[in-house]
């Protein structure tokens, strides 16, 4: 059985265990007997979210729609393969997502190319197409009906351009996918959340990624619930660390930007000590070297956006 978090709302959160516990998270939105899934994991992650939807009853032609709030293949990976399960459900996605679910080619080349090809194996598995007929896309302000709950579509780019986050009306909530960062529970403290923003390549913009973290504070959403990992709160308080975190990747990047040979190296130092930084600052309950451990991908992976921002600026 997969770990499985129940919110308020008919709204839970499922491990779906990209490369340990807690680290990547599906979405499921149940209305009156019918089912939502926001954002997929991974390949291998799928078993978890159909054991998840017999839990809750909810057998799969009951699922109206797979929402992925962008392509990335921790979020989109399963997509493929999740469609094939569900007979009746479509498959929900940004104009500039639609045509890399019907043919995912380019997307495994370019993850391959950052992992290698055994990791990218072992870690995503088969990565499916989706018939371009389940595919709808959604543009900013576009919506769908789950049973009556309507859910809007918000273009959200800063962590990729290609990113849209999900609000449901009935609830208030908003579904973030990367575009509020990183909260970890481990890093949790006296019942306090905490955030890191996620620059991983290839097309973060800190502008706009200030821009569309203020879209979604502005609808003072009660709840935020981002794909790694689960539900957050108090959205201001962890909205204001990440207007200032986004600043300090971006002084980095700058700051390393005629840097040379050494520019690779100097920024993977610059984000984890931004990283240990935090920890420090919001006394996070774990030893250091458990905290590199935890964020241990993210830094090379933020490190690697930044320099891919900084190539893009020329």
């Amino acid at each position: 059985m997969p770990a499985i978090t129940n919110h308020e709302h008919g709204i839970s959160t499922v491990d779906t265990v990209y490369d340990r516990p807690q680290q990547t998270s599906a979405h499921i939105i149940v209305e009156a007997g019918r089912a939502a899934i926001i954002d997929t994991g991974t390949s291998p992650g799928v078993p978890r979210i159909l054991a998840a939807l017999a839990a809750k009853g909810v057998p799969p032609e009951r699922v109206d729609y797979v929402v992925l709030t962008h392509i990335h293949l921790d979020h989109a990976g399963g997509a493929g393969l999740l469609i094939s399960q569900l007979p009746n459900a479509v498959l929900t996605v940004h104009p500039r997502g639609a045509r890399h679910m019907a043919d995912p080619s380019r997307l495994v080349a370019a993850t391959t190319a950052i992992y290698g090809e055994e990791t990218m194996r072992r870690i995503y598995g088969e990565i499916l197409p989706v018939a371009r007929g389940r595919i709808v896309e959604t543009p900013h302000e576009a919506s769908v009906r789950l049973a009556g709950r309507e859910l809007v579509f918000l273009d959200a780019p800063g962590h990729a351009r290609h990113h849209v986050v999900v609000l449901d009306t009935r609830s208030g909530h908003i579904f973030a996918g990367d575009t509020f960062g990183l909260s970890y529970r481990e890093t949790d403290r006296d019942g306090m959340q905490f955030v890191v923003p996620t620059t991983s390549p290839v097309q973060w913009e800190p502008d706009a990624h200030h821009a569309s973290v203020d879209m979604i504070l502005a609808r003072r959403p009660g709840a935020i619930y981002v794909t790694h990992y689960g539900q957050v709160r108090d959205g201001a308080r962890l909205g204001a660390d990440l207007h200032r975190l986004i600043d300090a990747h971006r002084e980095l990047a700058l700051a390393c930007r005629d840097t040379g040979p050494d520019r690779a190296a100097r920024l993977a130092t610059g984000v984890r000590d931004i990283v240990l930084g935090e920890a420090a600052r919001q006394r996070w309950p774990l030893p250091r070297e458990a905290t590199l451990a935890l964020f241990g991908v993210d830094i090379d992976l933020n490190a690697q956006g930044l320099a891919a921002w900084l190539d893009s600026l020329g």
